[in-house]
């Protein structure tokens, strides 16, 4: 719990009121504090194996791996994960270590690599704070109320917030890969999702619920690959790890 100093002001030495700081004094302090300032840049993924190995944390580092292949390395979202947050949210999470955004343009190439059914996905998340505050994309063979939405985890089970939404996406076989998009305009609360086609947004969304956050990818419950990817906007370092039990 952090503790904040009491503010004297003595008229005597018998006599001394003790003043408590407000609420929205402590709320002005913190706002006071300095953060890491903030840069646009793009970021791009390490182009060697053991480069790319040391940029992710995992919910679960038994369920990723790292592998070679002719367009670089990939990274592997191969087995169940095991990890289990308090609230009903995705299950495997791979974040960026070191970097939280802002606004951003996140390009990447994604290949589901598991079973056909209505809820076969991938996943993107972002304005990650915390295990169970963030946000993802959840891209999904067939839309339903806890499918191929954008979602909102707020210490709280999952809540979709897309205002549109295609009926779902044509995975196809597990050796076709696909060009994705998520565009995310923090002041507007912005989000829109592309999936092969670049110009008309598979989902649609805007809410204001959560800033700067760390960006990553997985899945609700299932397997596959990312590979290319690029983070085009505002980035500032942030230490730490969201999942201490990580080991990269």
């Amino acid at each position: 719990m952090r503790s904040w100093p009491l503010l004297f002001g003595c008229l005597t030495l018998a006599a001394c009121s003790i003043v408590i700081p407000t609420v929205e004094q402590v709320e002005m302090q913190d706002a006071a504090r300095p953060v890491a300032q903030a840069k646009t840049s793009t970021w791009v993924l390490p182009k060697t194996k053991d480069a790319l190995e040391k940029v992710f944390e995992f919910s679960d580092p038994k369920a990723f791996r790292v592998i070679e292949s002719k367009e670089g390395p990939i990274l592997d979202l191969h087995a169940a994960s095991e990890y289990r947050a308090a609230v009903r949210s995705p299950f495997a999470i791979a974040l960026l270590r070191g970097l939280e955004f802002g606004s951003f343009v996140l390009e990447a190439e994604l290949l589901q690599t598991g079973r056909e059914y209505g809820h076969r996905d991938l996943c993107l998340f972002f304005g990650f704070q915390k295990p169970t505050r963030y946000y993802y994309v959840h891209i999904a063979s067939k839309a339903d109320q806890n499918a191929h939405n954008v979602f909102r985890v707020e210490d709280a089970p999952r809540t979709n917030i897309a205002k549109k939404t295609t009926e779902g996406v044509d995975w196809g076989k597990t050796d076709q890969w696909h060009r994705v998009k998520l565009e995310r305009d923090l002041e507007a609360g912005a989000i829109r999702v592309f999936f092969d086609d670049m110009k008309t947004p598979i989902m649609v969304a805007k809410d204001e619920t959560f800033g700067w956050g760390r960006v990553g990818f997985g899945s609700f419950d299932d397997v596959g690959q990312l590979r290319k990817l690029r983070i085009t906007g505002d980035s500032r370092p942030v230490k730490g790890d969201m999942f201490p039990s990580s080991d990269g």
